[in-house]
């Protein structure tokens, strides 16, 4: 048996930087990968001369030099910031329902105001009415909500978050009609849900309008080198720092004694102990498999019952042999969609037939490096739920994927014509290709459902045994920069105990 002060176990964004913050606070930290590569959702994989990027999001959060965000700060405590090149989209989004709106939105606010006046003049002031909104609740949710919400005191909430207490667990459906009367408009301003993996109607507000304008105002961005280049930085700055990780190696279980956490034992039978562990695994599989408990607090069965397991993806991974330009590509990040109605886009979701909605991401639109010259990576993306896939019959599953790619790129050449002729590579992720990748319940790719009671305003801390703890999706709103400041927190947390412990000593 070996001791460590921490035990991480899972190598996914949250899991990396974790280890990478606790490692490089004094904390002896061992990280754990099932694996054999770092990354989770973070990483890549070569098909002849392009390599595409397993998860399809812009990094939010980050901020220019000049103007920085939270995402920042957490990358250079992290030891990464120096390690890894920034590159900077030009454009939020583009928006296309084919013969009912088409707008490519800038990543500037002046310029995304004037430009949606112009689209909608009718509804110029509200537009700027709604940016505003969008700002204040961004600043409120990320820079005072987390203090007031550890004080504990509700009128401190009312009087410095009365944004986030008026807006904030309404849907985003309830807020965008409160604004806005034309449905394109609405449409437009909403066409990020796929980031949050729920329909407007059921997306609190909070998750939605600070995202819309992270983007609008702080920036998109991509990695050069991708969401791989950003996982090694991290393991580098958890090892220069003196951790110690074992891949192609999985938690089997985390043991207990009188309701504290004492080690780990890995699938080869080998003991770590450790005061605190990290799981960057689910909370349904941490708290049911891997804990050594007979029995669940109260409180984990409530929310595991009243919580339904997100959605997952379905991906196509493109190679073309034509760049951006002659495709037609004008965003690095396209939502493509056959009707206006997103609850349309997203029940098709739960079943097989015509996707009416996906995400189209070209990276090299923006980054040349991220293609061979002249070709270009196409990511389609749409939502999916596991179950929809699990039902398959494992003789009809291979014929299935691939049709159901085929009106997927179907969808997508409603705006880019083209796609199909110019393949050269193709591959294709199903919810079971990401079930058994992230080895997480239906494939979810965001967590649980995040719905008003995901919110922080409602969400806690999971009972489980003391030193315990929890980061990734399933204990908030996944994506990128969600999990990495997820895995900083939970960093953070541990060596605050840590060090309180150490001087009751």
């Amino acid at each position: 048996m070996t001791d460590f002060d921490a035990i991480v176990i899972g190598a996914g964004n949250a899991g990396l930087s974790a280890a990478a913050g606790m490692q490089r606070k004094g904390l002896r930290t061992l990280l754990l990968e099932r694996h054999n590569i770092p990354g989770g959702c973070g990483t890549s994989f070569v098909r002849g001369d392009f390599e595409f990027e397993v998860a399809l999001h812009q990094l939010s959060g980050l901020g220019t030099e000049a103007d920085p965000f939270v995402l920042r700060d957490t990358f250079r405590d992290l030891g990464v910031l120096d390690k890894v090149e920034f590159v900077e989209e030009g454009e939020v989004y583009r928006f296309c329902v084919p013969g009912e709106v088409d707008i490519t939105l800038p990543a500037d606010i002046p310029g995304l105001i004037h430009m949606l006046s112009k689209q909608f003049p009718q509804e110029a002031d509200a537009i700027a009415r709604f940016v505003q909104l969008c700002g204040t609740l961004c600043q409120e949710y990320y820079g005072v909500f987390p203090r007031v919400k550890r004080a504990g005191d509700p009128g401190a909430l009312r009087k410095k978050c009365p944004n986030l207490v008026r807006y904030g667990v309404r849907s985003s459906q309830d807020v965008l009609d409160e604004f806005f009367s034309d449905p394109r408009l609405k449409a437009t301003l909403g066409a990020y849900w796929p980031y949050l993996g729920l329909p407007l109607d059921e997306l609190p507000f909070v998750e939605l309008g600070p995202m819309f304008f992270l983007y609008a105002h702080y920036k998109p961005y991509h990695i050069r080198g991708g969401s791989q280049a950003m996982s090694n930085a991290l393991l580098q700055s958890f090892l220069e720092a003196g951790g110690e990780v074992q891949f192609n190696t999985a938690a089997a279980k985390i043991h207990t004694d009188q309701g504290r956490v004492t080690g780990v034992t890995t699938e080869h039978g080998t003991r770590f102990n450790a005061a605190s562990v990290v799981s960057n695994a689910s909370s349904i599989h941490t708290f049911n498999e891997l804990l050594d408990v007979e029995t669940l607090e109260p409180q984990v069965r409530e929310t595991f019952h009243h919580s339904r397991v997100g959605v997952s993806g379905f991906i196509v991974y493109l190679g073309l042999d034509v760049s951006p330009e002659k495709l037609g590509i004008t965003a690095a990040s396209n939502f493509i969609c056959s009707d206006l109605d997103d609850r349309a886009v997203f029940d098709t979701a739960n079943n097989l037939d015509d996707p009416a909605g996906c995400l189209l991401t070209c990276y090299n639109y923006d980054d040349p490096t991220f293609a061979p010259e002249g070709k270009s990576v196409i990511g389609l993306m749409c939502a999916q739920y596991g179950k929809v896939w699990e039902d398959i019959p494992q003789e009809a599953y291979f014929d299935t994927k691939y049709e159901f790619a085929q009106r997927l790129i179907r969808l997508a050449e409603r705006v880019y014509p083209g796609i199909q002729a110019h393949i050269e590579e193709v591959e294709v992720a199903t919810p079971l290709t990401v079930m058994r990748y992230l080895n997480t319940p239906g494939g979810a790719i965001y967590g649980f459902d995040q719905n008003a009671l995901e919110t922080p305003v409602f969400r806690q801390r999971l009972k489980g045994p003391e030193g315990l703890y929890l980061a990734g999706a399933w204990t908030g709103p996944g994506g990128f920069q969600p999990t990495y400041m997820s895995g900083h927190a939970a960093a953070n947390t541990v060596v605050r105990h840590h060090r309180t412990n150490l001087a009751a000593e």
